[in-house]
């Protein structure tokens, strides 16, 4: 249900949407670094959301492998330097995503599994991926502001996806709380659209890195 329920949201339209946000967050460090303070605050609400949730439902889907936070306050370290909790602020777009995310969870917590599928399920899919284009792009050194995207302990991600899903499938949820869910999980990927669209940040110059990155790979020091 949720994979044919979002469909919609992964449209051509949606999906241009988000891959040229997402190159908006890579066109410069100040844009990335703007993109994983808005990831902070979105997964410190989610994961303090799970550690406080008593649905069996959340607990069941709930992984220490699959949680974030530790990962972007390394990444945080990174472009910031030390103490940057206190100096950090929250954007307009993701202060409505964190406060989503806490009504969801004091009124009806089952929502979280949408959440969890979309963010989670979402990261592990394209994470490989989308932490190498940043360092490429942003010419990181290698592993240096992309632990976010890494899942050091999870060892295949496909087969673990798979094993999620089974437990996904086995949860005791009524009809009406499944479509509530599918409906959640639609609207969390529009507010990760929002996220992106109020980077600052020009998508073409990521590109164009991108491609310089490539060609120097290929053509090495001729280039």
């Amino acid at each position: 249900m949720l994979d044919d329920g979002t469909r919609k949201s992964h449209s051509v339209a949606e999906n241009t949407a988000f891959v040229t946000g997402f190159f908006k967050g890579l066109s410069t460090r100040s844009a990335y670094r703007d993109l994983l303070t808005s990831l902070f605050h979105v997964y410190k609400s989610m994961e303090d959301a799970f550690d406080e949730c008593e649905m069996e439902q959340v607990k069941a889907l709930d992984d220490d492998k699959l949680r974030r936070i530790d990962a972007l306050r390394v990444d945080m370290d990174y472009f910031y330097g030390d103490d940057w909790d206190g100096r950090i602020n929250v954007s307009p777009f993701t202060q409505k995503y964190v406060e989503r995310i806490r009504k969801v969870a004091a009124e009806k917590p089952h929502l979280l599994i949408a959440h969890q599928y979309t963010r989670y399920l979402g990261d592990l899919f394209g994470g490989q991926m989308m932490g190498g284009m940043a360092t490429r792009s942003l010419n990181l050194n290698d592993g240096a502001g992309v632990a976010f995207y890494t899942f050091d302990e999870i060892d295949n991600a496909k087969d673990f996806i798979t094993q999620w899903y089974s437990k996904m499938n086995a949860l005791d949820l009524s009809d009406a709380e499944k479509m509530e869910i599918v409906d959640e999980a639609n609207l969390v990927f529009e507010f990760n659209i929002g996220i992106f669209q109020e980077l600052k940040g020009n998508p073409l110059k990521a590109i164009w890195s991108l491609a310089i990155s490539s060609l120097k790979s290929k053509f090495g020091a001729r280039l």
